[in-house]
């Protein structure tokens, strides 16, 4: 007599999950629903209050034309590329390395010194930021792409290295000792036989700094001053004038932002998935 009503009750809780899943969905994306239609209304809406309803008229080509025509969104986009590529290469290039020798070489400061790439991670970054200043004024890289490049990679550096010496360390030993025994070189091992095991945790990897480094506000923010080098996060705020607020552009400008890491990652999407499922049905 049992089974029915458990079948029920089972039938239930998937109707019940198939209806709050696209509530969910709608309440989540509701925001960027808001950005988007502020993005495509005129100003004038704006300007009498219309910001919620319908637009009075649509001007999708004529608001993401403008930002284009009128701003430099174009060179805050391309200030973002110059950050966020070089730091993503370097950052993972340096984890590549330093987490295949943590998780491979037996040596006495391995675990210290994988304990302090940990322990890196759990600093605030807040507080190093007089530090941060203090040093590129010193070394007058302040307000330079270069050194906002150079302390991004510094920083993600520690997490990568966490990342990658994880994965390397799940590798079967064996298949380096068996290479090493016929006689290949550290460099071939690493290059030829690990670095291809761990392509789908590399490009997890890359999506993920990339998208990091793309949205950071706040050391685009202390690092840079002048209007010539800022990444697309901090220089939608100029695109509001002194005296009139061109929330209608900043929407557009704002979504346009966010293509790239989008298309990186559908681009990345099946070595992404498969980078975070790595090892995950081992044993």
């Amino acid at each position: 007599m049992f089974p029915k009503p458990i079948a029920n009750y089972s039938g239930g809780r998937q109707f019940a999950y198939k209806l709050a899943v696209p509530l969910v969905l709608f309440l989540w994306l509701l925001p960027l629903l808001a950005i988007f239609m502020t993005s495509i209304r005129p100003a004038s809406d704006i300007a009498i209050g219309n910001v919620f309803g319908i637009p009075s008229s649509f001007q999708l080509l004529q608001n993401y034309g403008e930002v284009f025509a009128k701003t430099d969104a174009l060179r805050y986009l391309l200030n973002t590329l110059l950050i966020a590529l070089p730091t993503m290469l370097i950052s993972v290039a340096l984890a590549c390395l330093t987490g295949y020798a943590l998780a491979i070489y037996k040596f006495k400061w391995a675990l210290p010194l994988f304990f302090l790439f940990v322990a890196g991670n759990f600093v605030p970054f807040q507080i190093l930021m007089l530090p941060v200043v203090d040093i590129s004024v010193r070394m007058e890289i302040i307000n330079t792409v270069p050194g906002l490049v150079m302390f991004h990679a510094a920083f993600q550096t520690g997490f990568c290295t966490l990342f990658m010496r994880n994965f390397i360390k799940a590798l079967p030993f064996e298949l380096i000792e068996s290479a090493r025994l016929e006689g290949v070189g550290e460099f071939r091992i690493f290059w030829h036989l690990v670095l291809p095991l761990v392509k789908p945790a590399i490009a997890a990897l890359c999506v993920l700094i990339f998208t990091f480094i793309w949205n950071d506000f706040f050391w685009a923010t202390v690092l840079i001053q002048e209007d010539s080098s800022l990444p697309i996060t901090v220089g939608v705020r100029t695109l509001n004038g002194e005296f009139v607020q061109q929330w209608h552009l900043v929407s557009a400008a704002s979504l346009l932002a966010a293509v790239p890491p989008v298309l990186m990652f559908f681009i990345m999407q099946k070595h992404f998935i498969a980078g975070l499922t790595l090892g995950a049905t081992k044993g």
